[in-house]
């Protein structure tokens, strides 16, 4: 199977998500991997629905970090 560019994002979010020890923001991740907010948004959503990511709406921000089952098998 081809790798997407959607695919190649996925993975740098989540390598990056394994590094921190604290959740971050979607600006932070957004930032980090050199992608746009909106970008990075709809990708951290779609990887909190396929159960990778956990989040939680903090004031206006969304605060992302893995969820503990699939940090396991990173």
């Amino acid at each position: 199977m081809r790798q997407t560019r959607g695919d190649e994002i996925d993975k740098k979010i989540l390598a990056h998500m394994a590094q921190l020890e604290w959740p971050s923001t979607t600006e932070d991740i957004a930032d980090a991997i050199k992608i746009s907010w909106q970008t990075a948004q709809i990708h951290l959503f779609k990887l909190q629905a396929e159960g990778k990511l956990k989040y939680r709406k903090v004031g206006r921000q969304n605060q992302w970090w893995l969820n503990a089952k699939y940090a396991k098998e990173f």
